[in-house]
């Protein structure tokens, strides 16, 4: 396996994600300052920071963890996206951008988990 968290392609991957989701909440309404705009990025941040986190710790175990946390991040980026682009905040082609990373990331975050399991 990789030999840091940022040798990780899912965690790439996540932390892409984030950027485009900051740069894509920057054009949300004032109103969502303190609601979808937060959430959503908070949400994205927790993804790449629960895979660093994980891969820091010392077991197999707590590494899968983390990872089933950063996967529960990722559905709530994913129904943030989807709330943001039926309220018309995101068009429809950006949303469909940043749904096919989330599912990426996802495919990324299973692959890593399930290779953990197995190793086990």
């Amino acid at each position: 396996m990789s030999s840091t968290y940022r040798d990780l392609r899912v965690w790439q991957m996540a932390m892409r994600l984030v950027l485009d989701i900051y740069r894509r909440t920057q054009t949300f309404p004032r109103e969502e300052t303190y609601g979808l705009t937060v959430q959503l990025r908070r949400a994205a941040v927790s993804i790449a920071s629960n895979i660093a986190e994980g891969k820091g710790r010392s077991s197999d175990k707590e590494l899968l963890h983390f990872l089933s946390t950063a996967k529960g991040s990722l559905f709530e980026v994913e129904t943030q996206l989807m709330i943001a682009r039926d309220l018309g905040y995101v068009d429809t082609a950006h949303s469909e951008s940043l749904l096919r990373q989330t599912s990426e990331v996802g495919r990324l975050l299973n692959g890593l988990m399930k290779a953990f399991r197995d190793a086990a």
